[in-house]
Order: C-alpha cells, then sequence, then structure tokens
C-alpha cells in the first residue's frame, strides 16, 4: 500500500503543478472581487478592475472546480504502462460516468438528497479503476468480428461499464458518510474553544480528499456558526455575522466569536505551511537544491498570499499520510490557540495574506487582534520547519527532491543536439528491436528491453547520464531534468505513442 501511495503521490504532481498559478488567480481575483470587499473598499468599484478581477476568480476556479478530473488524469499518465493517453482518455470517461451515474441515481432513489460529491476519493477510486483495467486489457485481441474494438479501443468501453458500478456503490454509502460529517459539526458547534479546535482538524482533515466543503457551510451560513443581533437585525451564520459587522458603522470592540471559525486559518497557511515548505527544501541535498526551488517558493507564496494549500499538501499527502494527519492537529491547535487569544479575523475565501490585510490589518487591532496573529506565526512556522524536518529524516520520507525521482545531473551532455542523442541512446540500448517500452520519472529515462546485455552502458554516459542501472529486467539512466525530453524524443524516433 506505502508503495502505491508513492506511486500515485508521483502521478499526482503533473496536475499539481498546475495549482499554484491558479491558485493565485483564485485567490486574488476572489477576493477582490467580492461583494462585501468591494462595499468595504469603494475604491475597488471600478468596473474596469471588477471586471479583471472576475475573470481572475473565474480562470482559477475552473481549475479547482475540475481538480479531481485533473487528477484522474494524472493517474492516467502517471501510472500507465505504455498507451498513455488511452489511459488518462479512460481515466477522464470514467469518471465522467461514475458522476453521472450518481446524479442519475439521486432523483430516482433518494430526492431528498441534494446532491453527492465523492471529491477526490471518487477521482483517486475511479483513476486508479481505469489504469488496472487499461494496464490489463491494452493488448487483448477479441474475436475478428469485434477485432476493431480490442487493444487499447477496448479500454474506454470496460472503463465505462465500470464506471456504473462504482458510481452506484458510491450513491449508497456517501450518504451515510455526509451524514456522519453533519452530526459532527452539530456536536463541534456547541464545545466552545475545544469545538473550534476539532472543527480545524475535521476540516483540514477532509480537506485532502476535497470534502471540506460539507463542512464549513454548515458554520459560515447556519446557526452552527451562531446568531447574532447586528444594526437591529437578527443574522445567522459566521460569515454572514461577520460581514454584517464590518458593514455597521456603529459597531464597537471586537468582532464575535463567529469569527473563530476563520481566525485560525492565518497562522497555518501564512506561516506554517510556508514553513514547511522550507523544511521540504531544506531536506534536499544541496547538490539538488536548485531544480527545486521554484517549486518550493511558488507554493509557498500560493499559500502565503491566498491562503490556498493543496499544491504544498498533495507534496506529502499520499507518500506520508499520517505527516498529513500531523499537520491537520497542528491546524486544529492554530484554530484553539487564535480562539483562546481572540484573534477575531474574518475571510472571503481563505487564509492568506490578502484577507489578513483587507479584514485584519485594515480593520483595526481594537476590532481583530491581528497583531497576535503575527507572534502565532512566528511560533507556527518555527513549530512546521522543524516538525517537518524532523519526520522527513527520521522515516526518509521522499518529498520532492528526495529518492530516486529527484536525482539530478547538472553534467552537460557533449552532444547538444537532442534528437542526436535520442539516436545514439537508442542504438545504445541495443536497438529498436531490443526497446519494449520507455518512460521517465523527473530525472530517469526508464527502459524494459528484451535482452539487458546488449546494452551499451558506456555509451549512454557518454551523452550525460549520471549513471546508468540495470532494475528489473530493464535500465535507468539518470539523465537530470531531460529524462522527460529524451523519453518523448526517443517514443518519436520509434513511432510509439509516448
Amino acid at each position: 500500500m506505502f508503495k502505491i501511495l508513492q506511486q500515485v503521490g508521483k502521478a499526482f504532481m503533473l496536475p499539481i503543478a498546475i495549482l499554484p498559478a491558479a491558485g493565485l488567480l483564485l485567490g486574488i481575483g476572489g477576493a477582490l472581487s467580492n461583494q462585501a470587499t468591494v462595499q468595504a473598499y469603494p475604491v475597488l468599484n471600478n468596473a474596469t478592475l471588477q471586471g479583471i478581477f472576475t475573470i481572475m476568480a473565474a480562470a482559477g476556479n475552473v481549475v479547482f472546480a475540475n481538480l479531481s478530473l485533473l487528477l484522474c488524469i494524472g493517474l492516467g499518465i502517471g501510472l500507465a504502462k505504455r498507451d498513455k493517453g488511452v489511459a488518462a482518455l479512460a481515466a477522464v470517461v470514467g469518471y465522467l460516468i461514475m458522476t453521472g451515474t450518481i446524479s442519475a441515481l439521486i432523483p430516482i432513489f433518494a430526492p431528498e438528497v441534494k446532491s453527492i460529491d465523492t471529491g477526490v476519493i471518487g477521482a483517486l477510486v475511479m483513476g486508479l479503476i481505469s489504469v488496472a483495467l487499461h494496464n490489463r486489457y491494452h493488448n487483448i485481441q477479441l474475436p475478428q468480428v469485434l477485432g476493431f474494438f480490442g487493444g487499447s479501443r477496448f479500454v474506454p468501453i470496460v472503463t465505462a461499464f465500470s464506471a456504473i458500478f462504482v458510481g452506484a456503490v458510491f450513491f449508497l454509502i456517501w450518504p451515510t458518510f455526509q451524514n456522519w460529517l453533519t452530526i459532527a459539526g452539530q456536536n463541534i458547534a456547541d464545545m466552545g474553544e475545544i469545538g473550534t479546535f476539532f472543527y480545524g482538524f475535521l476540516m483540514r482533515l477532509c480537506g485532502a480528499v476535497g470534502l471540506h466543503h460539507m463542512i464549513y457551510p454548515l458554520f459560515w451560513y447556519t446557526e452552527l456558526g451562531g446568531t447574532e443581533i447586528v444594526n437591529g437585525e437578527t443574522i445567522v451564520g459566521a460569515q454572514k455575522i461577520f460581514f454584517a459587522q464590518l458593514a455597521d458603522p456603529n459597531h464597537l470592540g471586537l468582532f464575535t466569536e463567529g469569527t473563530r471559525f476563520f481566525a485560525g486559518r492565518f497562522a497555518t497557511m501564512m506561516f506554517g505551511l510556508p514553513g514547511a515548505c522550507l523544511a521540504m527544501y531544506h531536506a534536499v541535498p544541496k547538490a539538488r537544491r536548485g531544480a527545486f526551488a521554484g517549486l518550493f517558493l511558488s507554493t509557498a507564496l500560493t499559500s502565503f498570499i491566498t491562503g490556498i494549500t493543496e499544491p504544498i499538501e498533495f507534496m506529502f499527502l499520499f507518500i506520508a499520510p499520517l505527516l498529513y494527519v500531523f499537520h491537520a492537529f497542528l491546524d486544529g491547535v492554530s484554530f484553539f490557540v487564535a480562539d483562546y487569544l481572540n484573534i477575531s479575523i474574518g475571510n472571503t475565501f481563505s487564509g492568506g495574506f490578502i484577507d489578513f490585510l483587507l479584514f485584519g490589518i485594515l480593520q483595526g487591532n481594537e476590532h481583530t487582534n491581528w497583531i497576535l496573529v503575527l507572534f502565532q506565526g512566528a511560533v507556527w512556522s518555527a513549530l512546521y520547519y522543524f516538525s517537518f524536518r524532523f519526520f522527513i529524516s527520521k522515516f526518509n520520507i521522499l518529498t520532492p527532491g528526495r529518492g530516486e525521482e529527484s536525482e539530478t545531473n547538472n553534467t552537460e551532455s557533449s552532444v547538444t543536439d537532442l534528437t542526436e542523442n535520442a539516436q545514439i541512446i537508442i542504438q545504445a540500448l541495443g536497438g529498436a528491436d531490443n526497446i519494449e517500452n520507455v518512460d521517465a520519472c523527473i530525472t530517469r529515462l526508464r527502459v524494459s528491453v528484451t535482452d539487458v546485455k546488449k546494452v551499451d552502458k558506456a555509451t549512454i554516459k557518454s551523452v550525460g547520464a549520471i549513471e546508468v542501472l540495470e532494475v528489473g529486467g530493464g535500465i535507468q539512466a539518470i539523465f537530470g531534468a531531460k529524462a522527460v525530453l529524451y523519453k518523448a524524443e526517443i517514443n518519436q524516433l520509434l513511432g510509439r505513442d509516448d
């Protein structure tokens, strides 16, 4: 299971690479186009500005709205042994049919249920099933009369029928799980500061699989988040109360306790997870850090500025689930501390610097106690940094930049032409007839060969490979960042799907 989770984590790196840019667009655009923000800051009430912010928010939101679908595609590309395009197509077909099956069953058998969203769990299950079916049936031979549907064409077909069954299973079991979350939310609302801890912990834990949206609306928009009379009007829900008080010119003192469902986010998102990024960066051997600096910097800035944390969390969620549970615990403690200190900052979208500035600093410390976030944040940054460094080192957690997929090559090839190098590599592998399959991870060219004795390792090294290893009936040539380029070029020269 651990090996499978590691493979899943690697497969998810392709769609995860999209998230930082999407997060910045959504975070900045969403926060600055929100109606409550515009009312609080009239300078933003400009048609041109709002048009830009709205487009930014829409562009970023479409990525996160389809994150489960993108993860399915990543699984298909990352885990399929060959014909990766077909595997990705099958995964998409499977996921769409699964969700369509669920939607069709609701009005027939459970009209009282509004919707069933399986989040990342559904994507993971359907993606893995699609890849398993692809790896098993991509070369199947059917009777001659059905020959057109054989081979790779058979995979989306069998996946489609499997997806109907998977959708029916989710339809049967998921409402019960959703009901458990609702009951947990009702209990949390009545538990004071301890309840605030459980709110943060459960939110973060469910956020790993995209199910946090089942929890926070219960507190943001219903009685579970509190009831308050603001300017003579009864307001229900934590976020509604906050914005009503924000708009009330006669409000005095700290904003009310409804903000306890928001204030704990800032220390984690602005300080804690960037500290974890720094720890993961320092865990990379010094010779390799340059190749990963951009990745860690972009994800840390995304978390700090917008409060979007998935790009960081997916770096360790699947390879170290217990580390993610520890992270969720720290986030729960952050909510507890913020509630205990009476930090009273609300937000529109998330807990990044944009909301911290608009609804913390600019509202005045007398309303929000925002200065205390800086002290808590300093502690949280150190706590995340040292704890992540300890766990990564102690348990050899293969975060980006560590392990076999992270070996980089700083040696420049003696031949600079990519195509010429690829031709040399093909001959060194024993020729086209000796090559069964060509693949690559981040830094290794992985080739399955018919006869490993025909491989000329010295020639492969002469075009830039640091090392050439025999692994499981094939070879792995460590080329660094060029490995993926060589994979594509070799497959093109061989006339094969990469």
